[in-house]
């Protein structure tokens, strides 16, 4: 079952018509009232959400989704007129899986909701955990414990530092952390890989060096052996 919040009745209909042909039912609302009512009585796989809405900030939503025990694993995909780079950052840091900028392809949409689920899927599904020194991080419990303090991140910056894990050892770059992580291709332009790396290090404190950039590439974890001393 897939939510979708969107007060423009035109663009309200065309995608839910259009996800009920895929074969996945669809619920459509033009109001974070009546949003709200059917979550308390049913919970969705997977919500597609506007930003700018008539009775409640689609931004607000989000955050109280993110904040329930309930309903912080659901995906979220915004639908938004908001195309700059900054809003994508607010909205993708705030815990969005994706942003998608008005107007925009019903197929192409139709990719970027199976993109969000697949990932979902492996992330709650997987009983998968990595260690590097004294950082712990728990892909199951969404945690991450460095000398048993926790470090808080975004839904973005966790599944990115995870991806690295996955792949330790080798350089990712900004084109497959795109597409794994945002379902979409690097166009040469897009800073969001950049940004995120960027807050993520920030938020590890002096476990930030262990994303190393290789220039001219992309990103990987680096060796243990070059940061032991800033672990131990």
């Amino acid at each position: 079952m897939i939510y979708l919040l969107e007060d423009d009745t035109s663009i309200r209909e065309l995608v839910i018509y259009s996800l009920n042909r895929t074969g996945t039912k669809a619920i459509g609302f033009e109001n974070a009232a009546t949003f709200w009512n059917a979550m308390n009585k049913e919970l969705p796989e997977l919500i597609l959400l506007d930003i700018m809405l008539p009775d409640e900030d689609g931004l607000s939503i989000l955050a109280k989704l993110r904040m329930s025990a309930e309903t912080k694993k659901i995906p979220v995909i915004m639908l938004t007129a908001k195309s700059t780079e900054y809003d994508k950052v607010i909205a993708l840091d705030s815990g969005a899986d994706d942003y998608i900028t008005k107007p925009f392809g019903v197929m192409e949409l139709i990719a970027r909701v199976k993109a969000v689920s697949r990932r979902s899927d492996l992330w709650h599904n997987e009983e998968k955990c990595f260690r590097y020194g004294d950082l712990y991080i728990s892909v199951t419990k969404h945690q991450i414990l460095a000398k048993d303090k926790e470090i808080t991140l975004t839904f973005k910056e966790f599944e990115l530092l995870c991806l690295l894990f996955e792949n330790k050892g080798a350089v990712l770059t900004r084109d497959q952390i795109l597409r794994q992580i945002w379902g979409y291709e690097f166009d040469g332009e897009n800073r969001t890989v950049d940004v995120h790396i960027r807050t993520l290090r920030a938020k590890l404190g002096e476990y930030g060096d262990i994303v190393e950039t290789v220039r001219g590439i992309g990103y990987k974890i680096a060796d243990l052996k070059t940061n032991e001393n800033n672990l131990n």
